[in-house]
């Protein structure tokens, strides 16, 4: 079953949410969901995989970003104004609050024994910065997660300082998306701070699990082997699926699962199953 919600943040920003479970409403762990660069609640594998761990004995909650750029509709991007003033450090604010607000019952009307974290891509990113500080977080799993996030040339960089903004097209969308300064500001200010992934990962003493697709164009199968080498190793594991990319072969409008993303579901399963459950 699912359920629709939102509510605002601190910081005023709205915040879009679904809430998946079985039938049975008693004490289980709950496992957050989180969106990647471009990426919303409601894109391509992220409902079939909520419903998978729903039926699986886990509660949940799959959200959007207050500023990923999509809004009431759930699935258009319709907000692009706040796309672009989007930052990493405002997806790890977010992302902290939500998980203090699950673990209290605020967004759950449930009592989550444990609380799990599944970030995409960037999403892996912000999961592994937000997890690290945050000691409500029982297991974290990133599928194609980034390992660093300065990403852009120098000569992007001086162009978009001049410029004061970036623009990134979306070919399933064919939008041209603005991307401003703020979010290069943030990056260059944070990176060996509050936004140092490498430290994040070591300061990790959580069970964590690392899933990259061997032929990701978008974000290099050696990302995800750089985060193995970050970590500690009696609490990591690595798990490469081959001959497959980014979003293991998974499109938007999601059409059917496959072989390589059922062997990511069921290792993502196995790997709660040990470590959230009592």
């Amino acid at each position: 079953m699912r359920e629709e919600f939102s509510f605002f943040t601190r910081l005023g920003n709205k915040i879009r949410y679904s809430v998946y479970f079985g039938n049975e409403k008693i004490s289980k762990p709950c496992l957050i969901f989180v969106h990647g660069f471009k990426g919303f609640k409601d894109w391509g594998f992220w409902p079939y995989a909520a419903e998978f761990f729903a039926k699986n004995g886990f509660y949940v909650v799959s959200f959007n970003f207050s500023h990923n750029g999509v809004g009431d509709s759930l699935t258009e991007f319709e907000e692009l104004d706040k796309f672009a003033e989007n930052t990493i450090s405002l997806e790890v604010d977010e992302l902290d609050e939500i998980i203090n607000s699950v673990k209290s019952g605020k967004l759950v009307n449930q009592n989550c024994s444990s609380i799990g974290i599944i970030g995409h891509s960037r999403g892996g990113a912000v999961s592994i910065l937000t997890s690290a500080k945050n000691e409500n977080v029982n297991a974290l799993a990133v599928w194609a997660s980034v390992a660093k996030l300065d990403r852009y040339t120098q000569r992007q960089k001086k162009e978009w300082k001049e410029r004061g903004f970036i623009e990134v097209f979306n070919s399933r969308t064919q939008q041209m998306m603005r991307l401003n300064v703020s979010l290069l500001y943030d990056i260059e200010q944070n990176k060996n701070y509050t936004l140092n992934i490498e430290a994040a990962v070591k300061k990790l003493n959580i069970p964590f699990l690392i899933v990259h697709g061997e032929q990701d164009l978008t974000v290099p199968v050696e990302e995800g082997k750089l985060l193995f080498e970050f970590s500690d190793k009696e609490k990591t594991e690595l798990v490469i699926i081959p001959a497959t990319g980014h979003t293991f072969d998974i499109v938007h409008p999601f059409e059917s699962s496959n072989a390589k993303f059922d062997k990511v579901l069921n290792r993502t399963l196995d790997f709660f199953k040990k470590n959230l459950f009592n």
